[in-house]
């Protein structure tokens, strides 16, 4: 081996180690490195590969921290807009049962007011009571019904009260025992109280449809049914087996300024919101017939009452919920005029 031989091997002695690939054997010139040499070189190229590991790691660790912080911070926002949804809910329920409340409270102020100014009176049977369309059948319960007495009361200080005021209803054995009143629509009195303030809990009025003389072939009233019990929130009590069973709750009794009434009841239900029950009009006496066998076969209880076409009816609706109705049906038996 001459001096430049020597003088090349010296020099590849001193090559930086960073300037090796992974084709190290490129650099194995003449076999001048030992296997420890090549080891050697080897765990440096895999030690710069771990030193880029490393930052990968570090990397990774930042990512995740990161996305730890983002999902807490949803988190958070989340939480934030359901607490203040909630908020909103319990205020919004706070103001509407306050005025609920309210609402009650100034029902039942006008309620006392009407009951202490007005004068309702039973009136046993005179020559002025007439009998209405008298059942062939002697056993009927007709004929134990028109044995109890008509109510009678003065319009003179309701009418000073509300112009609107067209009779009064009395329902046994329920809280229904007020004056009712008719105006040229059907939701004026949603939510208007008797001296007209607007009130939620509304009062009893008659369809503008019907004549306020009870002259229709169907007579409708309608009114909210209050958790109260007051207006009709009472007249659910017909669907319970304890109201049916007690005989004497089968009538219903009216008052106008020209005449009073007693009713048999022969029909209690509820129903899907729908407008046939409240038909007010028929084409025929053919039509008519159809409806009373429909509205009598839809009770729930049998009250064993024959109709026919010459029967006038007075039909009772509210609201069992927001979809269905509460409704009861009874038939003209008694009148007596004033």
């Amino acid at each position: 081996m001459n001096d430049e031989d020597n003088n090349l091997n010296e020099t590849n002695k001193y090559i930086p180690k960073h300037a090796y690939n992974n084709e190290i054997n490129n650099f194995d010139r003449d076999n001048t490195y030992t296997n420890n040499d090549f080891y050697k070189v080897k765990n440096d190229v895999v030690l710069d590969e771990n030193i880029y590991s490393d930052f990968d790691d570090n990397r990774d660790e930042n990512i995740k921290v990161k996305s730890v912080k983002k999902k807490r911070k949803l988190k958070r926002r989340v939480w934030t807009l359901l607490i203040l949804f909630f908020v909103i809910i319990l205020i919004v329920c706070s103001i509407k049962i306050l005025l609920w409340m309210k609402d009650n409270k100034d029902t039942s102020s006008v309620t006392n007011e009407i009951i202490n100014a007005v004068n309702i009176e039973e009136r046993e049977d005179d020559d002025n009571t007439e009998l209405v369309n008298e059942d062939d059948d002697k056993k009927s319960d007709y004929w134990y019904y028109i044995t109890f007495p008509l109510i009678n009361v003065d319009f003179t200080g309701l009418k000073e009260k509300n112009s609107d005021t067209v009779g009064w209803i009395n329902v046994n054995n329920t809280n229904i025992n007020y004056p009712y009143v008719q105006t040229t629509d059907n939701s004026f009195y949603l939510n208007h109280s008797f001296d007209k303030s607007y009130n939620e809990a509304g009062w009893v009025f008659l369809d503008y449809r019907n004549n306020n003389n009870l002259d229709n072939k169907n007579t409708i009233l309608y009114a909210h049914s209050r958790l109260d019990k007051t207006m009709f929130g009472s007249l659910s009590k017909v669907l319970k087996p304890s109201w049916y069973n007690n005989k004497d709750n089968h009538i219903i009794r009216l008052s106008t300024e020209s005449e009073n009434t007693l009713w048999q009841i022969f029909s209690v239900y509820k129903i899907p919101e729908e407008s046939y029950y409240i038909t007010t009009e028929f084409n025929n006496d053919s039509d008519y017939e159809k409806f009373l066998n429909v509205i009598k076969n839809r009770s729930i209880y049998n009250f064993n009452t024959n109709l026919n076409i010459n029967d006038k009816i007075l039909t009772l609706s509210t609201c069992y919920s927001d979809t269905e109705r509460t409704v009861v049906h009874a038939k003209l038996i008694k009148k007596s005029n004033k």
